[in-house]
C-alpha cells in the first residue's frame, strides 16, 4: 500500500504547527511535504523588535529543514488548487512551476495586509507583515532622522522626523512604542540642528487603545505611549494620503515621509479561488477543521473560519494564538482520516495576551491576571521565549545585549520601498527586479479605478515617488507614463536600442531578454514572475476549463492559477525578423538591487476585516 500523501500550504503558525505535530504522529509512515515561500517560520510577535534594532532579523527567523527533519519542503507559491483532481499547483523561486499530488490537503495559508479604500494609501504607505518590511521600516526611519538632523529648513526637519502609524491594535502600538524609543537614542547621540525632537502619531478610529484588551491594560498602554511623546489619536484617521503628507479625517494635514499601515489583516486570496462557502474571506470548516463536503479538506489558521465553541454562532479571532492552536489540532483529524486515533474538536482556554512596550515596559493579562510595569516585562519576554519553536537563547542574548549596550543605528539598505509594496498578497517576499512580486487586489472598493491598473496609472498618473527616495534614482520606475505617452529615456529597458530593427530592445539591455515563442507562435515572457496579476483578466485554470472544483486565482481574487503573459504589441510574424543585437558577455552579472520592476498590476475586491 502506499504511503498518504499530505501537502500543506503555508508555514505560519498554523501551518507549521501542523507540519510539526504530524511529523510526530504519522511516525515517517506518510509523505508530508511543506509548501511556502521562504525557508522559515517567521515568529510576527517579535517583528517590531527587529524594526526597532533590538532583535537581528535571523532571530526571529525558525529554519524549516533545521526543525523539521521529517517534512519535504518544497519553495514557492501556490497558484492553484484542483480540488477535483487534487494537485496544488505552485511557483518557485526562480519562476519554475511545479505540481504537488495530495491525499490530504491542509490550508494554512495566513493573512496579508488589510487594505482600505483611501485615495493614495496604496501607493504612499507600508505595511508590517513581513521580514522585508520591518527591514525597510528599519533602514526608512533611520534615514528620515539622518536627513532631518543635516536639514536646515524647519518644515523639512519637522516633516522627516514626524512618523505616522495607522491601527492602534497590537502591532500598532508595538510599532509605535519601540519607534519611539529608537528615534530617542539617535536624537541623544546626534542633536538635530533646529533643536526639533522626532514625532511619533498612533492613530485608530476606535475609542481607545487595544480594544482587544482589558480596559486597564489599554490604558496602562496608553500611559506608557504618551510618556515617551507619542501622540495618540483616538477616533481619528487617514482620509488621504499624499507625496509629502496624510490628510486626516478631523480635516487637520500632518506632513510626514513615514506612513505605517498596521489597520489588521485579511484572509491570503488563494481561499477566495476555491469556489467553497467563505465567512468575510475565510474558509468556513466545521469544529474538526475540515471543509464540509471535502473529507480530503483541511483549513486553519487565519484562512480558516473555525467556530468558537465559547460564543455560540462566533467564529475564533484571527490571532497567533488561535492559529498555533488549530495546527495542533488539525493534524490529529488528519491523522484520524487516516485511519488512525479519533477526530478532534477544537476547544480552546484563553490564556491572555501580552504586549511588549519596549525596554522594561508591557501589558500583559496572563490568566485573567492584569500586570503592568517590569513585572510584566519580565512575563510577556518569557512567554515569547517559552512560545518561540526556536533561537530561544539567540534572543535572549540580543536582549541582554541590548539591555548594556547602545543600540546600533545603521541604514543597511537591503530593502528598497518598491521592493514591498502596501498591496502584496506575500509579504513575507520582496520584489526582486525583473521579477514582480504577487500583487494584492482587494482594496475594499474599486475607488472608481480600472481593476486593471496598478496605482501608477491610474487616472493616468504616475505613482509619486516614495519619500526620500527620487525618482531620477530609481532606473526602472517609468517618468511620466501616462498610457499613450513614451518611456523615460535613461530608464533601463525603457527606450528601445536604436540599432535595432522595429525597435527592438537589444539582448543587452537590463529586462530585454528576446522572448520565446510560445505553442501559437507568439512571444512569451521567458522568466515567470511569481503569482502577478494579468490585467487582460482571468483565463481558464490549468488542463481545460469550467471543470467542477478545479480552482485557479481570478483577476479580483490574487491571480492564483494564472501565469503573466508578455506585454501586448504587434506580431513578430507580421514583419521581418529583428535583429537580436550581440550576446551578453557570459560573466555579466545578473541586474543589481536598484533596478525597480515595472509597475505592479492590482485589481480591486471586497476588504475582509481582521486584524491580529
Amino acid at each position: 500500500m502506499s504511503r498518504p500523501r499530505i501537502v500543506i500550504v503555508g508555514a505560519g503558525f498554523a501551518g507549521y504547527r501542523t507540519a510539526r505535530t504530524l511529523s510526530r504522529l504519522t511516525r515517517h509512515q506518510a509523505d508530508i511535504t511543506l509548501l511556502n515561500p521562504t525557508d522559515y517560520f517567521l515568529y510576527l510577535p517579535l517583528l517590531p523588535q527587529v524594526a526597532a534594532g533590538i532583535l537581528e532579523p535571523r532571530r526571529v527567523s525558525v529554519s524549516l529543514s533545521g526543525t523539521l527533519p521529517h517534512v519535504r519542503l518544497v519553495l514557492g507559491e501556490a497558484d492553484g488548487i484542483d480540488l477535483d483532481g487534487r494537485t496544488v499547483h505552485y511557483t518557485g523561486p526562480e519562476g519554475e512551476e511545479g505540481t504537488l499530488p495530495y491525499d490530504r490537503l491542509v490550508l494554512a495559508a495566513g493573512s496579508v495586509n488589510k487594505l482600505l479604500p483611501i485615495p493614495g494609501v496604496a501607493e504612499h504607505a507600508h505595511g508590517f507583515r513581513g521580514l522585508p518590511e520591518a527591514l525597510y521600516l528599519r533602514d526608512h526611519v533611520t534615514r528620515q532622522v539622518e536627513l532631518a538632523a543635516a536639514a536646515d529648513d524647519r518644515a523639512e526637519c519637522a516633516a522627516r522626523c514626524t512618523f505616522v502609524v495607522v491601527g492602534a491594535g497590537y502591532t500598532g502600538t508595538e510599532v509605535a512604542a519601540h519607534g519611539a524609543m529608537y528615534t530617542d537614542a539617535q536624537v541623544r547621540k546626534h542633536p538635530m540642528r533646529t533643536g526639533m525632537r522626532p514625532r511619533w502619531m498612533l492613530l485608530d478610529v476606535a475609542p481607545r487603545v487595544m480594544p482587544e484588551m482589558d480596559e486597564r491594560l489599554s490604558a496602562t498602554a496608553e500611559r506608557v505611549l504618551r510618556q515617551r511623546g507619542v501622540e495618540v489619536r483616538m477616533g481619528t484617521s487617514v482620509k488621504e494620503a499624499t507625496h509629502d503628507g496624510v490628510v486626516l479625517t478631523d480635516g487637520s494635514t500632518v506632513d510626514t515621509r513615514t506612513l505605517v499601515w498596521c489597520v489588521g489583516v485579511r484572509p491570503d486570496p488563494l481561499v477566495e479561488s476555491l469556489g467553497l462557502p467563505m465567512e468575510r474571506g475565510r474558509l468556513l470548516v466545521d469544529p474538526h477543521l475540515q471543509v464540509p463536503g471535502r473529507p480530503e479538506l483541511f483549513a486553519c489558521g487565519d484562512a480558516a473560519a473555525v467556530p468558537d465553541p465559547n460564543q455560540p454562532g462566533q467564529y475564533t479571532p484571527m490571532t497567533a494564538q488561535h492559529a498555533w492552536r488549530h495546527g495542533k489540532v488539525c493534524a490529529h483529524n488528519v491523522v484520524a482520516s487516516l485511519g488512525r486515533g479519533q477526530r478532534k474538536v477544537y476547544r480552546h482556554r484563553d490564556m491572555g495576551f501580552v504586549v511588549d512596550l519596549g525596554g522594561a515596559k508591557a501589558a500583559a493579562n496572563p490568566f485573567g491576571l492584569p500586570m503592568s510595569g517590569p513585572a510584566a516585562g519580565v512575563v510577556t519576554r518569557g512567554y515569547h521565549l517559552a512560545a518561540m519553536p526556536g533561537n530561544r537563547v539567540r534572543v535572549a542574548a540580543d536582549w541582554l545585549l541590548d539591555a548594556v549596550l547602545p543600540r546600533q543605528a545603521v541604514q543597511l539598505g537591503l530593502v528598497r520601498s518598491w521592493s514591498v509594496p502596501l498591496e502584496s498578497s506575500s509579504p513575507e517576499v520582496a520584489r526582486v527586479p525583473g521579477r514582480p512580486g504577487r500583487t494584492g487586489t482587494d482594496t475594499g472598493s474599486d475607488l472608481g479605478k480600472d481593476p486593471g491598473q496598478s496605482g501608477a496609472e491610474q487616472d493616468g498618473e504616475p505613482a509619486k515617488t516614495p519619500p526620500s527616495e527620487p525618482a531620477k534614482n530609481r532606473p526602472s520606475e517609468p517618468a511620466k507614463n501616462r498610457p499613450s505617452g513614451e518611456p523615460a529615456k535613461n530608464q533601463p529597458g525603457g527606450e528601445p536600442a536604436k540599432n535595432q530593427p522595429g525597435g527592438e530592445p537589444a539582448r543587452n539591455q537590463p529586462h530585454a531578454e528576446p522572448a520565446k515563442r510560445g505553442p501559437s507562435g507568439s512571444p512569451r515572457a521567458s522568466g515567470r514572475p511569481r503569482r502577478a496579476v494579468e490585467a487582460a483578466g482571468p483565463r481558464p485554470a490549468r488542463g481545460g476549463s469550467g471543470k467542477p472544483g478545479k480552482a485557479s486565482r481570478a483577476s479580483g481574487t490574487g491571480s492564483a492559477g494564472k501565469r503573466p503573459t508578455a506585454p501586448s504589441g504587434p506580431s513578430r510574424s507580421a514583419r521581418p525578423p529583428a535583429d537580436p543585437g550581440p550576446e551578453p558577455p557570459a560573466n555579466q552579472p545578473p541586474p543589481g538591487p536598484d533596478i525597480a520592476p515595472g509597475p505592479v498590476k492590482r485589481t480591486d475586491g471586497r476588504a475582509v476585516e481582521g486584524d491580529s
